[in-house]
């Protein structure tokens, strides 16, 4: 079974929180078919906007939002 990563960000409400402002101006980063793969593509684009405490970007577990009966928890 794939374990799908999807990688996005965009400009946040709060800095505390993961409420997007605009979300038609998310950055879709891509979906990603491994945990290493995406998190180095969220660290590189976290890192960018980094002195930018308004931009934001996740890290999110697609397989475990399809599939949540059949895993188990691990990345």
């Amino acid at each position: 079974m794939q374990k799908l990563h999807l990688v996005f960000g965009g400009r946040v409400t709060d800095p505390r929180s993961t409420e997007f402002a605009d979300l038609d101006q998310l950055d879709i980063v891509g979906v990603f078919p491994d945990y290493a793969s995406a998190e180095d593509a969220w660290r590189a684009n976290a890192q960018r906007t980094v002195d930018d405490a308004e931009m934001k970007y996740v890290l999110v577990h697609l397989h475990r939002l399809l599939w949540p009966d059949q895993l188990p928890e691990d990345k």
